[in-house]
């Protein structure tokens, strides 16, 4: 992948983050990363992601709490918006 274009993606991931949780540091950029990869890999490759969730329980238990914190910071966001 080009400069550029890793570029323009870090410009989204920190958009979305943004948009997302109402902050773009570094630290939630990575977590929507990893949401977003996850996210998309559960939906277009369901076996993987079932594969991978037994593979490494540890893993999975770390994403569910990935998510869960998303989510929590995701409605306190919206929250404060109102």
């Amino acid at each position: 992948m080009d400069d550029k274009l890793q570029q323009q993606l870090d410009c989204l991931i920190e958009k979305y983050a943004e948009l997302l949780l109402g902050t773009s540091d570094s630290k939630h950029k990575e977590m929507v990363k990893a949401y977003a990869l996850y996210s998309f890999i559960a939906k277009s490759m369901p076996p993987l992601v079932k594969h991978w969730n037994e593979e490494y329980p540890d893993a999975k238990d770390a994403m569910k709490n990935l998510v869960q914190e998303i989510k929590e910071l995701n409605e306190k966001h919206r929250n404060q918006k109102k």
